[in-house]
């Protein structure tokens, strides 16, 4: 199938960019690398008439490390984080991720805020960024506001990004000395069926599983019992995970994904307790 026939814009500030969607309003649709707009525009499942390229945007691709947290341009590719070294040691867990995201080709056109808007639940991200508590920044024509990530998704490839506003970056706070984070998941053909991403520190516990619902599921049982400690504290999270998502899973194969997110718990939380401290 062809790609119906489009206006190519390509704006080199922000702000350019949100006159364009303000001007074209729901005929335009905004990208940096492509990799779903694209696939959609081949399938027939999208067809706008102005397509607004952002890689020229400087700003979209800043990357910058402060004391307390790092903020990402929604434009910085998987690749370029997978590669950042100096994210390794601030950022361990979320680095090895990045370098599991779909393919090596994907990961050097696909970026983070691209990743987000689209909102599939079968991806990585968001998972271990909600648990990180991580925010977005969002701007359109009126201004600029913040939101919690765990506020952005709001459904499967739903978002609160409302019209004409660009998401323009991802922050994500350092976790605190001695926390420790751990992320696993089971995946099939690049996407993760199954993940569960677990932040274990001094202020409190944090565990979200991913890619069985619309957005990220907070566990808060399990985080209850990780805050107690121990062994027993595992296997009462694990139960609760599993029970959390049976009740919140009802379709086809819901029982064996639940069994599942209970055994991706235990491994999280070991690999977090035997790995590097901070996320």
């Amino acid at each position: 199938m062809g790609i119906a026939p489009f206006t190519l814009h390509r704006p080199e500030t922000v702000d350019e960019a949100l006159g364009l969607l303000e001007e074209y309003g729901d005929e335009a649709a905004f990208y940096m690398g492509g990799t779903e707009l694209l696939l959609l525009m081949k399938l027939g499942f999208a067809e706008p008439r102005h397509v607004i390229d952002g890689k020229r945007i400087a700003e979209l691709r800043e990357l910058a490390c402060s004391p307390s947290s790092v903020r990402i341009g929604a434009g910085v590719t998987h690749r370029r984080l997978e590669r950042r070294a100096d994210l390794r040691s601030l950022l361990p867990t979320f680095v090895r991720l990045e370098a599991q995201v779909a393919n090596v080709r994907v990961r050097n056109a696909g970026t983070l805020g691209g990743n987000l808007c689209f909102a599939e639940p079968h991806s990585d991200p968001a998972t271990l960024l909600t648990a990180l508590d991580a925010q977005v920044t969002l701007r359109s024509k009126a201004g600029e506001r913040t939101v919690a990530l765990s506020d952005f998704g709001l459904g499967a490839f739903e978002t609160a990004l409302g019209p004409g506003e660009l998401m323009t970056a991802v922050t994500v706070p350092l976790p605190s000395t001695g926390t420790r984070v751990g992320y696993e998941r089971l995946a099939f053909k690049e996407r993760p069926d199954v993940s569960v991403a677990v932040v274990l520190g001094a202020s409190g516990c944090h565990v979200r599983v991913g890619a069985l619902s619309g957005r990220p599921l907070r566990i808060e049982g399990a985080e209850l019992a990780l805050a107690e400690g121990g062994e027993a504290g595992i296997e009462r999270a694990a139960a609760a995970t599993t029970a959390t998502v049976a009740e919140a899973d009802r379709s086809e194969g819901g029982d064996f994904r639940a069994h599942l997110a209970g055994v991706l718990l235990r491994r999280a939380c070991r690999t977090a307790t035997a790995g590097t401290a901070l996320g």
